[in-house]
């Protein structure tokens, strides 16, 4: 999850991208599995990280 999350914050790689270079073979299981460990879906922690 620490690679995704530098994906999201650092590049324009689609959300199917992230999941798929991380080992998700969705985009719907790598969603659920990142709002697990970091409280909030993968576009809303790109959106906050890029804010920041």
């Amino acid at each position: 999850m620490t690679a995704a999350a530098t994906l999201l914050r650092e590049s324009e790689a689609p959300l199917t991208t992230v999941a798929a270079r991380t080992g998700y073979g969705s985009e719907y299981a790598f969603a659920k599995a990142f709002k697990r460990e970091y409280g909030q879906p993968p576009g809303s922690y790109r959106r906050t990280a890029r804010a920041a």
